[in-house]
């Protein structure tokens, strides 16, 4: 008998190698609503015993101007980081690199069965939108006592 050492960050791994999966499988329909995208968020997503979160980086992007839907278990998040408007008493500004993203952005992620989609939460601070998405009761381990 094999002995198989439990990893919890195997399990995110996991879950980050579904989202990929299923991201590479998308039809050409499902995969034209991102190919508007001007730029990608960084998100870090972690599972806990009950909940998965997800961080995802918007700088300058209001908390209220996020689009997130939750249908048929895929989680999208979508939204427009505005460019900076230049005042007009302002000097002339000469930019000679731009490495934060601009325009429209959209992310998707296939959630797993086992999340209670009806108490999902989100909310904004300092520029990270932070998701929780409880995992069903069912689904969490319990503890059974012997008699």
């Amino acid at each position: 008998m094999a002995v198989a050492r439990y990893e919890p960050a195997g399990l995110v791994s996991q879950l980050q190698d579904e989202i990929n999966r299923v991201f590479t499988g998308l039809s050409s329909a499902e995969a034209s609503s991102g190919a508007t995208a001007s730029w990608v968020p960084p998100v870090d997503i972690a599972e806990y015993p009950d909940r998965f979160e997800l961080q995802v980086d918007l700088p300058g992007v209001e908390p209220d101007k996020v689009d997130i839907t939750l249908e048929d278990g895929i989680l999208s998040i979508s939204g427009e980081r505005e460019p900076e408007v230049q005042r007009a008493d302002a000097p002339a500004e000469m930019r000679v690199r731009i490495e934060r993203g601009r325009g429209r952005f959209f992310r998707r992620f296939v959630l797993p069965e086992t999340v209670d989609a009806e108490r999902v939460q989100a909310s904004g601070r300092h520029g990270v939108l932070a998701i929780t998405i409880p995992k069903q009761a069912k689904a969490l381990p319990r503890r059974i006592k012997v008699s």
